[in-house]
């Protein structure tokens, strides 16, 4: 058993494509007001592990209680993935990860190579 202090923090990846851009840009809008949170870029298309466009929130442990049930009511049907920092990420994106709405595909390749370089 993992001790639940291995987290260091959470990211949630907020994804989104031309028809859904309207309701990433008003989550976004959201969790920029009410949280302490840490917005990433736009990426319009897929880049790293993450086989859609996206944009990353990264958030402290203490906010997880807040910004997760917000994302939840909030999501506008969009896809999030939100998964823990513990140093292991294969692992956060593959054994541990929360998925709000529907679950995408992630490559976990990628993840695996740059793990191991």
């Amino acid at each position: 058993m993992r001790p639940v202090t291995d987290i260091s923090g959470y990211h949630a990846h907020v994804y989104f494509d031309g028809d859904t851009r309207d309701s990433a840009e008003r989550l976004r809008s959201g969790i920029a007001e009410r949280f302490r949170a840490e917005l990433g870029r736009w990426h319009e298309n897929p880049i790293g592990p993450h086989t859609k466009g996206m944009y990353q929130v990264a958030f402290a442990i203490d906010e997880f209680a807040s910004i997760v049930p917000f994302m939840m009511l909030n999501r506008g049907g969009l896809s999030i993935l939100v998964h823990p920092m513990t140093g292991d990420a294969v692992a956060d994106h593959d054994v541990n990860p929360l998925w709000l709405g529907e679950r995408l595909a992630v490559d976990l390749e990628f993840l695996r190579q740059r793990t191991s370089t």
